[in-house]
């Protein structure tokens, strides 16, 4: 005879989040995994506390297993739940992309720092990913015209699947940096062009722990910096006069974006430091001439 479990069999929030600690996850992250199990908002956690000896059914806690043993392997909980908040909005976030940091929504502020009072400045973001900085400019910026460059169509997708989800006019272009622009035919020149570009070497011990992630988002050469000294020397024809070229790097790299910068001629080189305090943001302005 097949005695069927009742709810009092099944383990509570509070055991679920209880072993989940115990096996070695953040507590924080235990309980952003059990709301996305539970199809529960990532906001509610509080409801998890008022709730805390409601029973998790079977198919629910195995889901909550499978996705707490992937997370203690290094996937990024961006990738589990499927979803990441960047700027205030909320982003679908797929393999295909990188997970956004948020020390990238400092190169966020930069440049609307540079656009406030411009009537409809063009603004190019190149190697969206999942859009996340083209977006969260032209939300905060809405009589903005931004264009942001994709090389690889499965972010790409991802990146307009996020500008449909917040009814955002970015235009999206296929293609390499800003060669893209010229294989589109575009027109006229931007007021700021912003970049996370690939910037770690392709020998670096890092890379290890972020396996989960495009490769082909992350590295750049044997030093790291092969996109960035393609974007720097490309960009200058695209910028009006007075633009800005704003690029994230890695925490060691300011001096030779610097330098990189300063020898193609740009101007007013000013940097940005990342939440811990380190500097991650590099840019400069084209010059008059």
């Amino acid at each position: 005879m097949t005695v069927d479990s009742s709810p009092a069999d099944e383990p509570s929030v509070a055991d679920a989040l209880r072993q989940a600690c115990q096996q070695g996850l953040p507590r924080l992250e235990a309980q952003m995994l059990l709301l996305h199990a539970l199809q529960r908002s990532p906001h509610e956690r509080a409801w998890l506390v008022s709730h805390d000896q409601e029973p998790v059914a079977t198919p629910t806690l195995l889901q909550y297993q499978a996705l707490v043993h992937a997370r203690l392997q290094g996937s990024p909980i961006a990738y589990l739940t499927g979803g990441r908040e960047f700027y205030g909005l909320e982003l679908h976030i797929t393999p295909d992309v990188l997970d956004p940091r948020p020390d990238t929504e400092i190169l966020v502020d930069w440049a609307l720092e540079l656009l406030a009072g411009k009537p409809a400045p063009r603004v190019l973001d190149l190697g969206t990913g999942s859009g996340a900085m083209a977006l969260a400019i032209q939300h905060a910026c809405p009589h903005a015209q931004v264009v942001a460059v994709e090389r690889s169509p499965a972010a790409l997708q991802v990146a307009r699947t996020n500008a449909a989800r917040h009814a955002l006019p970015v235009r999206f272009l296929q293609g390499s940096w800003l060669q893209a622009l010229e294989d589109a035919g575009e027109p006229g020149q931007f007021a700021v062009i912003v970049a996370n570009p690939p910037y770690i070497a392709d020998n670096d011990v890092h890379l290890a722990a972020l396996q989960h992630e495009p490769r082909t988002a992350l590295v750049a050469g044997d030093d790291g910096l092969q996109d960035l000294r393609t974007i720097i020397k490309q960009a200058a024809f695209w910028l009006q006069p007075n633009g800005w070229l704003l690029l994230e790097h890695g925490w060691q790299q300011h001096d030779a974006v610097r330098t990189m910068l300063a020898d193609a001629g740009y101007a007013q080189i000013d940097f940005r430091r990342d939440l811990a305090g380190h500097v991650r943001c590099t840019g400069a302005c084209r010059p008059r001439a």
